[in-house]
């Protein structure tokens, strides 16, 4: 992502958010999120949600239910959305993949390993994100990215040998098969499930950010975080339709414009979020590895190469579609 470009959607985020009076009835609306409230997409929602208060003048009230408090995961509101029991949630996509193999995209491993190259990617599949969400009554409003995955453990995860059998979390079907193929012992888990598996022993070690982790007080289980920029999985703001209809055209700009504003933070904070999560790790006394070999990543690259495959084959056209064109961008 271009520095022109950040400037760009920063200014879309700098809102003028005085009260105006919308044209339809006030409601209140119910958001779901997964993860807690200070993970960046806590953050970015909250954002989202205080913009749209203040556009509306209060008349649409967004009631933020973090840390699956709703009892919903990412998995489940998908559907939930679709069908109008949730009007609003903030899902991380790779459980989607269930519904569409597009949703596996953004963590694909090593794929995009950089804040640029993690905007382009997006900036492709969006047009297929929208279609997909649109055919399942829903409206994409936004999507944000996590920070670079890597590998927390109650060991340094810094070589093939040490992850041999290790059993360590993934959040999707693409990390399970990498994992594998690397020699460790991964286990597909929503995020809500993470610490109750580490407090009981049932795994080792976690594939996420450090940001999801930190936001979770992972250091209260694991002793190390092993940077390898494993990807930047996107979380995606998603909309029931019927609901989105019900609003007036006055509260559909307003619901742009906050979009902007959450979309804008949450990629702007990306390249800060890292060190900042790690100066806080630190400080928990944790181990914060940034410096593995070349021979260990290319380990990790040859051990993605059939889940990259895996995906290949599991698309349709778009898939190759969504490939040239973030080729032919990173090439521009």
């Amino acid at each position: 992502m271009s520095t022109k470009t950040l400037t760009s959607l920063l200014a879309v985020g700098a809102l003028t958010l005085g009260a105006q009076q919308a044209a339809a009835q006030s409601m209140s609306l119910d958001l779901a999120n997964e993860y807690p409230a200070g993970s960046v997409h806590g953050q970015s929602a909250e954002i989202f949600a205080d913009t749209l208060e203040r556009l509306s003048g209060g008349d649409i009230e967004i009631n933020l239910h973090h840390g699956a408090s709703l009892g919903y995961k990412s998995a489940d509101q998908f559907d939930a959305v679709g069908d109008g029991a949730l009007p609003l949630a903030s899902s991380f996509i790779g459980p989607w993949a269930g519904i569409d193999e597009l949703f596996l995209l953004s963590s694909l491993p090593f794929l995009a390993s950089t804040p640029e190259q993690v905007w382009d990617l997006y900036q492709v599949a969006k047009p297929y994100y929208k279609e997909v969400l649109q055919e399942n009554n829903q409206v994409f409003l936004y999507a944000t990215p996590w920070p670079p995955s890597g590998l927390w453990g109650n060991k340094a995860l810094d070589s093939m040998d040490a992850l041999e059998d290790t059993r360590i979390r993934t959040y999707d079907s693409s990390g399970t098969v990498t994992l594998r193929e690397a020699g460790a012992d991964p286990i597909q888990l929503s995020w809500a499930d993470v610490v109750p598996q580490l407090s009981t022993g049932g795994i080792d070690g976690v594939l996420t950010s450090a940001d999801g982790g930190a936001s979770a007080s992972l250091w209260e289980n694991q002793s190390h975080f092993t940077e390898v920029n494993y990807a930047s999985p996107l979380q995606v703001m998603h909309m029931n339709r019927d609901t989105y209809e019900s609003l007036s055209d006055e509260q559909k700009d307003m619901l742009d414009k906050a979009s902007a504003a959450g979309e804008a933070y949450g990629w702007w904070v990306l390249p800060r979020r890292q060190q900042e999560n790690y100066a806080k790790m630190r400080d928990q006394g944790m181990t914060v590895i940034e410096d593995v070999s070349d021979e260990y990543l290319n380990s990790l690259n040859e051990a993605a190469q059939p889940a990259i495959e895996e995906w290949r084959s599991e698309m349709d056209d778009r898939g190759e579609e969504i490939l040239e064109a973030y080729e032919a961008r990173l090439e521009e």
